[in-house]
């Protein structure tokens, strides 16, 4: 009998509500558990994903990343989140993460953590139009207000800018042309994040066929620092990006792109619970 112990966070989280933000599943001590066998309790929990946390020689922690259909190299809320777990199981505000994507530098606040995108922004374009893919989502012909791009600082996702906060709440992805428009080779799943210029965001993904909305996307919302770069907007920026609402998990996210381009993602986080699981 093999016990493993879990903790389950919630990431960028709101004004302290125990019950806002992503939540996510980390595996204190993922020895000796097979690829299979990590993927098998990603599709358990059924969380957006869940980590295990190993030994590393080149960093504080190795964390690999785990959706309930695959393993990711990178991504925003389970690295913040496995920051938190590994704090207090070892202690440290300073924390450095060896992924698939690179070694990601970590630092709090208190519970507000931070976490430096994985790589510099890798961009290209997007081969659909921008009505396309407004109609991909369910609205206007004109509600892309700019250029969408492919953007990849550790993730690569199709990023969108709409023209207003209303038009983002009111997208209705239709999942075929999700999957025609959206879809990545990179990842082998199909998205789109939606952004609007007062910092409303979605993010939609498709799972099994189906299309679904994820409460709080900290990699989408590095991938917005790069689609800054990479339109030549002027530096420092800062933003502050409102996601989650319409699943009801409102979240909250900070974006900081520094002179020197750097891309950095800050959100709190809450443990909400543990336990252990015998396999």
């Amino acid at each position: 009998m093999d016990t493993r112990r879990f903790r389950i966070v919630n990431v960028f989280t709101v004004d302290g509500d125990r019950l806002s933000g992503n939540p996510l599943c980390v595996f204190e001590d993922a020895r000796g558990l097979s690829s299979e066998q990590m993927q098998a309790l990603a599709r358990q929990f059924n969380l957006s994903e869940t980590t295990f946390v190993l030994p590393s020689e080149r960093a504080t922690a190795h964390v690999r990343i785990f959706t309930p259909g695959f393993e990711m190299p990178f991504a925003g809320h389970p690295t913040l989140g496995t920051a938190h777990v590994v704090r207090a199981l070892r202690g440290g505000d300073r924390v450095t993460f060896e992924m698939k994507a690179g070694i990601v530098p970590v630092t709090s606040r208190g519970d507000t953590w931070t976490l430096q995108a994985a790589k510099a922004p890798l961009t290209k374009p997007v081969a659909a139009s921008r009505a396309e893919l407004a109609r991909m989502v369910g609205l206007p012909d004109d509600a892309v207000c700019d250029e969408p791009l492919w953007v990849n600082t550790g993730a690569e996702q199709l990023v969108i800018p709409i023209r207003s906060a209303e038009l983002v709440r009111a997208a209705r992805p239709v999942p075929e042309l999700v999957i025609k428009h959206g879809f990545s080779d990179a990842r082998d799943e199909a998205m789109a994040y939606l952004w609007a210029p007062d910092g409303t965001v979605r993010f939609f993904f498709t799972q099994h066929g189906a299309v679904i909305e994820d409460p709080a996307t900290g990699s989408a919302c590095a991938n917005l620092g790069g689609w800054f770069l990479a339109r030549g907007h002027q530096l420092p920026l800062q933003l502050k990006l409102r996601q989650g609402e319409a699943v009801h998990r409102p979240s909250r996210l900070e974006l900081n792109v520094d002179e020197q381009r750097r891309v950095f993602v800050t959100g709190s986080v809450i443990e909400l619970g543990s336990g252990s699981l015998t396999l």
